[in-house]
This record gives C-alpha cells, structure tokens and sequence, in this order.
C-alpha cells in the first residue's frame, strides 16, 4: 500500500496543490510554519497528513494522538476509498462553500470536513467489527467539532457541510454523493425504533440550515430542503419542500443544487 501511496502522490494535483499552498501560507504567515510543516510538509500524501490531523484534533488523554494515529494509518492503508472520498470531499468545499478559497483550509481549519474524515475512519473501524472504538471515536469527533455522526451510517462522497454545528446523522441514515448540508441538520428517527429508522438522502441533495428529515423516508436525487423545514414524508427528485411539515413547493429549480447552493425561492414562492 505504502507503495500505492507513493505512484498517487506522484500524480496527484489535490495533494500537489495542497503542497504548494501550504508553501505559500508559510511565507505569507510565517508564524503558522511550525503547525503547516507538521500538519502537511512533513507527509508524503494525504492520507498521511489526515492520519496526523486527525489525530492532532481528536487525542486526549484517553487515548493518545500517536495511538489515534496508527488507527488513522491503517484505516487509509487499508482502504484506498478513503482517501479518494477525502480528495472528493475537500474538492467539493472548495467549490461551494465562498468562504473557501484555498485547498488547504478544510485540511488545517474547516471542522465539517475533519469531521467527515474522522467519520470516515469510524465507519471503517465499524465494518471492521471493531464496534467499541468506532463508539470511542464517534464521541470524540462529537466533543471536538460538535458533530454527532454514527459511525454505522452511510455517507456517499463529495460532502459539503457548511458551517457544520450540531448535525446529527442517525445509526441506519444513508447519504448519497455530492450532497451539500449546512449546519444544525439532523437526519434522525421517529421514535424509539430499533430497526432501519433514519432517512435515505439520494445524490446532489442540498439540506438548509436547521432542517430536520425524520424516519425512514426517501429524498430524491437533486432535490432541495428548505431551512428550518421538517420533513416527514418522502420527497421526489428534484423537487424543493419547505415549511412544517414539509411540503412540495416546486421544482428544485437546477439540476444540481447541491453545486449551486442555491437556497431561494423565486418571486411567488414557487421554486
């Protein structure tokens, strides 16, 4: 793997770029050289940089950074989706979020992101059967970015959640690709069932802040959730909900909203 590693870096242009601003930063804010040098220059890829930020955000006294560490490195030795879902994932931060301007932000400051691929790592200690410290590591990524993802859960790749506070994702939830969410999301149950029980968001989804999708219900592809909407029901591709409950109020209005990040309803109410 370490050899696999090695031929991606070398034809890589999200490391490569990450690199090459993390040179850039250091010159323009010398200050930040000693956490860029041990975050980022000091790696070879990264998968190696995750492992070491990761680590770095997520230790405690509990379990040490370096133990953290190797469970990071052998999840991403292991399982080359990993990193590709990290490459996806920072390329769609830098396309949507506007507060993004640089690759190397999510890596060194953005806690959605660190908490998508510290979640990552969870959910492959979970397929492992390593149940208890994927547990260990849900709560601590809960402590350390305000994030409660469980690690049974499904999430698809090139995953933006803006902001990121208070988002909950449920045992059973699934998350297809390419969708968007901002912050106070949850993707919870109904009640105390104990079987499938949490929402199923197709590709392309855009989620507004403060939105609640509840039970085990459908979002179709490419469709909109307005903010501080809750939806109970299913909700067909490509179309906008809104409201409480939510209802259709439209067409999602593009084909990809979760790249527009579009949340406005045209003149009328009508999407």
């Amino acid at each position: 793997m370490a050899e696999s590693l090695s031929k991606i870096a070398a034809v890589d242009p999200v490391w490569n770029r990450i690199v090459d601003e993390a040179e850039t930063a250091i010159q323009e804010e010398p200050l930040l050289g000693g956490m860029i040098h041990s975050t980022i220059l000091h790696h070879g890829s990264l998968e190696r940089a995750l492992a070491y930020r990761l680590a770095m955000k997520l230790g405690s006294g509990e379990m040490s950074e370096q133990l953290l560490r190797e469970i990071a490195d052998e999840a991403y030795a292991s399982d080359d989706g990993l990193g590709a879902a990290a490459r996806a994932d920072i390329t769609a931060v830098y396309e949507r979020d506007p507060a993004c301007h640089r690759y190397i932000q999510p890596l060194l400051f953005f806690k959605g992101f660190q908490a998508i691929q510290s979640y990552r790592v969870a959910h492959w200690l979970w397929r492992q059967g390593r149940k208890d410290l994927a547990y260990f590591l849900q709560m601590r990524i809960s402590e350390s970015f305000g994030l409660d993802v469980h690690p049974a859960a499904r999430i698809g790749r090139g995953i933006m959640i803006d902001h990121a506070h208070s988002i909950v994702i449920g045992e059973t939830a699934v998350v297809g690709d390419n969708v968007s969410m901002l912050h106070s999301v949850t993707l919870g149950g109904t009640g105390k069932e104990t079987e499938d029980r949490h929402p199923k968001i197709g590709n392309g989804v855009l989620i507004g802040a403060g939105a609640k999708v509840l039970g085990n219900i459908r979002v179709g592809d490419c469709s909109r959730i307005a903010a501080g909407s809750v939806v109970l029901q299913d909700v067909p591709p490509c179309k906008t909900v809104a409201g409480v409950p939510a209802r259709i109020v439209g067409e999602a209005g593009c084909s990809q909203p979760s790249l527009t990040m579009d949340h406005n309803f045209p003149s009328g109410g009508q999407a």
